[in-house]
């Protein structure tokens, strides 16, 4: 449920587009392949596991370049490009910029359907059936590795997982986020409550956004959403916080258990019993954040880059704001985007795109990981994300990225030095996230809401949902 590289962030909608013929024949005729070397077995070559030769000479076509209205992005984006050039000479980078949000649900869907996209082309984690299904990505499994990626061995194996299928390899990671728990500072001080400490069970939550909600002024101690299927994603990585599934192993709905009951009676008991919740519901991405930003709200559950939205687009402060781990510590969810490389180009093209790919979103100190150019460029540094390295590339990152915090970093210390294992999105995720929006919904709404037969409901829609997979 995450945003595109350079949009403003936003969590992932589902929605029902009509497209019609002329869209996919347009689609298809700005997206097709500029070079047309089509290999028919791409993977297959002997030498897939090798670099690129230098003098390869191709146009590879990659979706994301940041749009003109996002100057920093898009000069970092050219220098890239000019850096990769000087190894590269002769191929040509034909980036394509997409107005609003990079990657929208139906135009994605109506993209792959009309074998349009790109050669380099942008994913969400969840895509990855999807595109499957649609035989739109190829198998860069043999492509990928020390040489090709230097840092390979240092990537996060539970974001690699998630970009497999049947150990294939189909994308390569650009950014990830792990939720935790989000606070406004200055109304923890307010309240009596150590900011550099979050609460990081349930009961503590509780215990401080009735503290905060006591300072009164319309101030809520503790937000969460209930609509626009954000209700149903924040009751799934609460329920993985505190070690319970959304989906079981044998693929049906595992919620209504004692973890998901007991995860709906606290958010029952803290907006009915303890009125901490605010009074004002059905709140979607956007909502919280507002909240927040003009001090009305002390927490809530968020990854870090909602912190730069409040900054950027709410005028809000980095100094007031802090992370601790997602409560009950047991796992968090974890999400992300990547990029997949276009089914049945040339294994040159595959070469080259695993090349710009490592310059661009896989190396440390290079690409959206040069934190000095960041900085100088105007951009935030120091929020805990991306951070899908480990070992030394996490070492030289996390030290590049404090050396140039534009931020106070040690406010986030309560997230990082507290890791909590990554959970993936439940299948179908979106039209599960949908039945548990109503469970939210009625929990936050409806004083009268019986806990069991909500649950009993949900799980019968989410197991209709997945026998349709």
């Amino acid at each position: 449920m995450r945003s595109s590289g350079f949009s403003t962030p936003r969590r992932r909608r589902t929605a029902v587009t009509f497209v019609s013929a002329l869209t996919l024949l347009s689609l298809a005729a700005c997206g097709t392949s500029s070079s047309g070397d089509q290999d028919p077995a791409p993977g297959g070559s002997a030498d897939a596991a090798t670099p690129l030769d230098p003098k390869t000479k191709l146009t590879l076509t990659i979706d994301c370049m940041p749009p003109a209205a996002k100057k920093a992005e898009l000069k970092q984006w050219k220098e890239d490009v000019a850096t990769f050039n000087k190894t590269y000479p002769n191929i040509t980078i034909d980036g394509r910029s997409t107005p609003g949000q990079c990657l929208e649900p139906p135009r994605f869907t109506a993209m792959l359907k009309a074998k349009s996209q790109p050669d380099v082309f942008y994913a969400y984690f969840t895509d990855l059936d999807q595109v499957l299904d649609n035989d739109g990505a190829a198998d860069i499994s043999a492509y990928v590795n020390e040489k090709t990626v230097p840092a390979l061995a240092d990537i996060d194996p539970d974001v690699m997982k998630v970009l497999k299928k049947d150990d294939k390899l189909y994308a390569l990671p650009t950014s990830n986020y792990r939720m935790g728990l989000l606070i406004n500072r200055g109304l923890f001080e307010k309240a009596g409550l150590d900011p550099d400490t979050p609460p990081s069970t349930w009961e503590e939550v509780r215990e401080a956004a009735d503290k905060i909600a006591g300072l009164g002024k319309g101030i809520a101690g503790f937000g969460e959403y209930s609509a626009g299927n954000t209700g149903g994603w924040h009751y799934t990585a609460t329920v993985y916080g505190e070690g319970g599934e959304i989906v079981g192993p044998d693929g049906k709905a595992a919620f209504n258990d004692a973890t998901g009951k007991r995860v709906a009676q606290n958010l029952y008991d803290m907006r009915w019993k303890d009125d901490s919740m605010g009074k004002t519901q059905l709140l979607k991405w956007g909502d919280l954040q507002k909240q927040m930003a003009t001090d009305k709200l002390g927490m809530f559950l968020a990854a870090p880059d909602d912190i730069t939205y409040m900054v950027q687009q709410l005028g809000a402060d980095y100094a007031n704001f802090g992370m601790g781990p997602m409560p009950g510590q047991k796992a968090t969810l974890f999400g992300g985007n990547s990029y997949m490389i276009k089914k049945g180009i040339s294994s040159d093209k595959i070469k080259a795109a695993v090349a710009w790919l490592d310059l661009k979103t896989l190396s440390p100190g290079k690409g959206q990981f040069a934190w000095s150019r960041t900085k100088a460029d105007g951009l935030p540094v120091g929020l805990p994300q991306p951070a899908f390295f480990t070992g030394a590339a996490k070492e030289q990152d996390d030290k590049e990225r404090a050396d140039h915090a534009t931020m106070p970093v040690e406010n986030f210390r309560a997230f990082t030095d507290n890791p909590v294992d990554g959970k993936a999105e439940p299948p179908k995720a979106q039209e599960v996230y949908k039945v548990l929006d109503t469970v939210m919904s009625t929990l936050l709404t409806n004083k009268d809401a019986d806990i069991d037969k909500l649950l009993d409901t949900a799980e019968q829609q989410v197991n209709q949902v997945l026998a349709n997979q």
